[in-house]
């Protein structure tokens, strides 16, 4: 059932900006089963009423004659006009028709609030189904079920149900949660430290609305320059993908803060790739792929989108900063070497102008302390600013302040500090680089620092910790962008010929290399060999030493059950490996169909890589490229991507090994062709994505590269049964 309301949710996406932009901004709106009873109701109404909305709020409570002050219309059949929202609070049996009962009125757009439809099981998502059924047929527009409902803070409109405390201050950052409590932890977190929001979306159980329709909505709106996720499952993975890209476009950001974890569908945990690789490093994989922010706590969600919404892009990783403080330049220097971030040294031009200004006991290297001759000179550090915003070995300035620590003084003390932040945002406003104005510590901004910003427009970031962890993954996104826009469209490689028969189950290594092989991908030699005799023939034409490996589409791992021989450098030795292997095979396997032994020379030396493709259930076909050979599970060294990817993207996978040094000819190796490399696994990649929909797994492990070339020696196919 899940699946089919899933299916038909997606049927009714591509609302359009204009249509959302009603649902957004109704005129009018009514409260169905409004009651001076329920926390939900006086929360919602009272949100309304605070903030101010413009129009009607009517109250529909056939039980009751007054709700929240106001008269209660027995049903919204009674109102004397259609409300654009209808904001349902009535019970799980009532919802429908509630909504029918509207939407006969001539009510297009509903806030269904109401719990008890498909997060509760199977009856549940039958009356989810009934309601997403009716709304379809008559083009309505439903948010929920099961969600508190949205706050417009561009637009001062609240159907929201659960208290909002002021002040409500617009700015760039849309939030988008599919989760109904921590909407109001994320608002709390936001007016502490003044971070500005265009639209809160809480989403319930995304019956038809889903986060994929309000991103799209607010890649689009003119207010938001930021969007912030929260997300528990990815359930249009295809949607997400489009709009990353539309957001590239845009040059708008996405941060999102992704949860949960799990182990890889059972269905392809018998490959080694499926070991290495879970759900959450898949997720990680494709939103870097993406250009989409990944953040691991609400606060760094919250910090780095509204750092990214009143700061932009940033032109490069070359910080220069700004302190009062010894400690502070210590700390930030630990924290920027964990993000990569640059400090290079200052210009001795800028050099030569700061110690005409610092006192003598302060010296003006990156990071700058200007020392605690600030308490006596309140001008020193920005004026000091103002000299290393000009500062051409940098891309950006870091201005540590202590604006959190603003108290309630007396007017003429306020107007003190107020006119020297106010010196601050000119000064920055003067300088030639980007300047980033960081607190000391994450604590909550005090109402007179509120004042502050208020009356500057400045933006200050929340603690040196968030606040470099911010501009780390800031950096990081900057220069996706200018990667995007510089790329030029790669050469299309023809993918490989393969035959469309129906495959179902299991391969051998023996059929599966015949696949690789047709499609162009190099083997290592090998012989299907039947017969004790046909074994010995087969290894004195390939050349001793040579292995001998059983085959059977039932023994997925040959090892395990003894069957594999290596290193046999005699007829000999190769006659009574293969009369072993098979008893030994036979007792561990008796139900196993034995199609025979493949027979292959040994290969020595070089280095040994994972290549595996398996089918996750959310993105489709995932790439993982690794350490192989006995190194897989001991090292866990891999990098991942989703398909398709480029050869280009792959031979930077290589490079994010830690054995990348291997390939590069480090610890006596011989250097790798990394182009040839990455062109065979990016054919690897094609021929997966050509099998269809039926492959589960797809893994070369190893794929032993070396100075004579390089070479699939096992591989492993499966298909759904």
């Amino acid at each position: 059932m899940f699946e089919v309301i899933k299916a038909m949710s997606e049927e009714f996406h591509h609302l359009g900006h204009e249509r959302l932009q009603t649902f957004l901004r109704p005129s009018s709106i009514a409260l169905v089963g409004a009651t001076d009873n329920s926390r939900w109701s006086v929360a919602t109404y009272e949100n309304l009423k605070r903030f101010e909305f413009p129009g009607p709020i009517y109250m529909v409570n056939p039980n009751r004659e007054i709700v929240h002050g106001h008269r209660a219309f027995k049903s919204v059949s009674e109102l004397p006009q259609p409300a654009d929202l209808v904001f349902v609070m009535v019970t799980t049996q009532r919802v429908l028709g509630v909504v029918q009962e509207a939407a006969a009125m001539g009510s297009k757009n509903f806030v269904i609030l109401t719990a008890g439809f498909s997060e509760v099981g199977q009856e549940g998502i039958r009356l989810e189904q009934e309601l997403l059924t009716f709304a379809n047929a008559h083009q309505l527009v439903l948010l929920g079920p099961n969600g508190n409902g949205f706050i417009n803070i561009t637009d001062h409109i609240t159907p929201y149900g659960l208290r909002i405390v002021p002040p409500l201050t617009p700015g760039p950052v849309g939030v988008v949660l599919q989760s109904g409590a921590l909407a109001s932890a994320v608002m709390t977190f936001a007016q502490a430290h003044a971070i500005g929001l265009s639209l809160l979306v809480s989403m319930g159980n995304e019956a038809m609305l889903s986060v994929t329709d309000i991103v799209d909505y607010l890649l689009d709106d003119e207010a938001t320059k930021v969007v912030a996720l929260f997300l528990e499952s990815i359930r249009q993975p295809q949607e997400l993908r489009r709009l990353a890209a539309k957001a590239r476009a845009r040059h708008k950001p996405i941060v999102v803060l992704k949860i949960g974890r799990s182990e890889i569908s059972a269905r392809t945990a018998f490959a080694h790739t499926g070991a290495l690789v879970g759900n959450d490093e898949i997720n990680d994989a494709v939103f870097g792929q993406l250009g989409i922010i990944r953040v691991h706590s609400l606060e760094d969600l919250l910090i780095t989108a509204g750092l990214a919404g009143y700061c932009g892009a940033l032109p490069g990783r070359r910080l220069g900063v700004v302190t009062p403080s010894g400690g502070a330049c210590d700390i930030l220097s630990d924290l920027a070497q964990q993000e990569n971030i640059v400090l290079p040294d200052f210009a001795p031009e800028t050099i030569q102008a700061l110690e005409a200004i610092l006192p003598p006991f302060s010296t003006a290297h990156n990071p700058l302390d200007v020392t605690g001759y600030v308490v006596i000179d309140g001008t020193l550090q920005m004026r000091a600013l103002d000299i290393v915003g000009r500062d051409p070995n940098l891309d950006f300035i870091l201005y540590l302040t202590s604006i959190e620590a603003v108290r309630e003084l007396d007017t003429a003390a306020q107007d003190l500090i107020f006119e020297q932040y106010k010196v601050l945002a000119n000064t920055i406003r003067a300088a030639s680089l980007p300047v980033v104005l960081v607190s000391n510590t994450a604590l909550d901004l005090t109402p007179a620092a509120q004042t502050v910003v208020e009356r500057t427009g400045l933006h200050f970031v929340a603690g040196m910790a968030h606040g470099i962890r911010a501009l780390g993954r800031l950096l990081w996104w900057s220069a996706q962008q200018r990667a995007s826009s510089s790329q030029v469209e790669a050469e299309t490689v023809p993918p490989p010929q393969v035959t469309a028969e129906p495959h179902r189950g299991n391969w051998s290594e023996a059929r599966a290399r015949t696949l690789l092989q047709t499609a162009d991908i190099p083997v290592v030699p090998g012989l299907l060999a039947k017969s004790e005799d046909e074994a010995v023939e087969a290894a004195q034409s390939l050349g001793f030493p040579v292995v001998l490996k059983i085959q059977s589409a039932d023994i997925l791992h040959k090892s395990d059950v003894g069957g594999v021989a290596l290193n046999l450098d005699t007829g000999e030795a190769v006659s009574q490996s293969y009369q072993k292997m098979l008893k030994q095979v036979q007792t561990a396997q008796l139900q196993a169909t034995i199609e025979g032994v493949l027979v292959s020379p040994m290969r020595k030396g070089g280095t040994e890589l994972l290549v595996g493709i398996v089918r996750d259930a959310v993105w489709g076909l995932v790439l993982t490229v690794g350490l192989g050979g006995i190194w897989t599970e001991a090292l866990k060294d891999t990098s991942v991507r989703v398909l398709p990817v480029t050869q280009a993207e792959i031979e930077t996978m290589l490079g994010e090994l830690r054995g990348a040094v291997l390939l590069k000819g480090g610890r006596g190796q011989t250097a790798v062709d990394l182009q040839t490399l990455s062109g065979v696994i990016h054919r690897l990649s094609l021929l997966a994505l050509e099998l269809g929909s039926q492959l589960n797994a797809l893994e070369v492990n190893p794929l032993l590269v070396s100075a004579a070339g390089i070479e699939v020696l096992d591989v492993l196919v499966s298909w759904e049964a």
